[in-house]
């Protein structure tokens, strides 16, 4: 075989190993290939899947975040509503301080009023227990005055027996009276002795008012112990446990009754305590029937 023969087999040889080279390495690839595209189809299925779990998560996390959002929106109004509340608190508050204050200012006015008027109560009380010091001295110089008007009365008396005394021995010594005794003489004397101590002690009664209304008036008021002075005594016919009407202003305001009596004045009590804050030095008393 020639040359110029042997060079087409040659070439044909070699295109046929080319071809077989090239159509093993297209299968090669076209497997591997296959592979591949199984591979990245089991990787889409997957991937798919992942999705689908992503999307029904997603899904899930939407209904999740509008549930959240509702309540979000339940959460603000209440926050709102607490805010309003608070709003209101606050103003309740500052309100209630302002009139704390003005209590509390009050207080200390009140306060200072307090010590004022226990100031003056404890002055009054003071001048009080001065009235009734000079009261009892005066009552005291009233007995021992109406104790030495007594006594000069008994000796009035007495002087007045010792007249008749006189007289009686002048009549003993006349000729009409010879025949009276010693003993009828004394006994005379004795009568005579008893009348005047029963006329003078009579003296000294009180005398009392044949007209059942007695009047009257305050001198004195004791608030703190509830009684009251008249210038009424049993000389004027008051008894203990007498009802004295009171008239302030000429008005009637209540009722007094009779716990201690001297001769010309009598301490009464209050029987109601709206009497205490009526009644006053001056007022009109008047004895109930």
């Amino acid at each position: 075989m020639s040359e110029r023969a042997k060079s087409p087999v040659i070439i044909l040889v070699a295109l046929l190993i080319i071809s077989l080279v090239a159509a093993g390495a297209g299968f090669f690839l076209f497997q591997k290939e296959h592979l591949n595209n199984l591979a990245l189809q089991d990787e889409l299925e997957e991937i798919k899947t992942r999705q689908k779990i992503t999307e029904s998560r997603l899904e899930e996390a939407k209904r999740i975040l509008t549930a959240l959002d509702g309540r979000l929106k339940d959460t603000r109004g209440q926050v709102d509503a607490l805010n309003s509340a608070l709003e209101e608190e606050k103003a309740a508050k500052e309100d209630a301080l302002s009139k704390i204050e003005a209590l509390r200012s009050e207080l200390e006015e009140q306060k200072g009023l307090r010590g004022e008027i226990e100031e003056q109560l404890i002055s009054a009380q003071k001048d009080m227990k001065l009235a009734q010091d000079q009261l009892n001295d005066l009552q005291v110089q009233k007995e021992e005055l109406e104790l030495k008007v007594g006594e000069l009365e008994v000796k009035s008396a007495d002087l007045e027996t010792k007249m008749a005394g006189v007289e009686l021995g002048k009549i003993v010594v006349s000729k009409d009276s010879r025949k009276k005794t010693k003993q009828e003489i004394k006994e005379e004397r004795a009568a005579k002795q008893k009348a005047a101590k029963q006329q003078a002690a009579n003296a000294r009664k009180p005398a009392v008012s044949a007209a059942k209304s007695l009047e009257g008036k305050i001198l004195v008021v004791n608030k703190d112990y509830n009684f009251a002075v008249l210038n009424l005594g049993s000389q004027d016919g008051v008894a203990v446990g007498d009802l004295f009407s009171l008239y302030h202003n000429n008005k009637y305001s209540g009722d007094l009754k009779v716990s201690k009596l001297h001769d010309s004045m009598a301490a009464a009590d209050f029987i109601s305590e709206d009497i205490k804050l009526i009644i006053s030095e001056g007022d009109k008393v008047e004895r109930k029937p």
